[in-house]
């Protein structure tokens, strides 16, 4: 895989993890939110698996179903994608 990819990915999946960890520290005090939509989509954008240790480790979103099959969904996806681009 090309080095950039990985770079993009890295970053995406360590960005994804960081926004779930400020989100679930502002919802305990009470503070302004990361929208939910800005979740899903850095998890969709190549961060789900930043975004699932996020939500294991944090404890946060894992009640609600569009996270808690959303973001497996998303990993999911990524994996497809990654097969099809290395076989195809």
């Amino acid at each position: 895989m090309d080095k950039t990819i990985l770079a993009y990915l890295l970053v995406m999946n360590i960005m994804a993890f960081a926004m779930y960890g400020l989100d679930k520290y502002y919802a305990m005090r009470d503070k302004w939110r990361i929208s939910e939509k800005n979740l899903l989509l850095v998890a969709y954008l190549g961060g789900s698996i930043g975004a699932y240790a996020g939500m294991k480790i944090f404890r946060h979103k894992t009640k609600h179903a569009k996270f808690t099959i959303g973001v497996p969904l998303a990993i999911v996806l990524h994996i497809a994608i990654a097969v099809y681009v290395m076989i195809g």
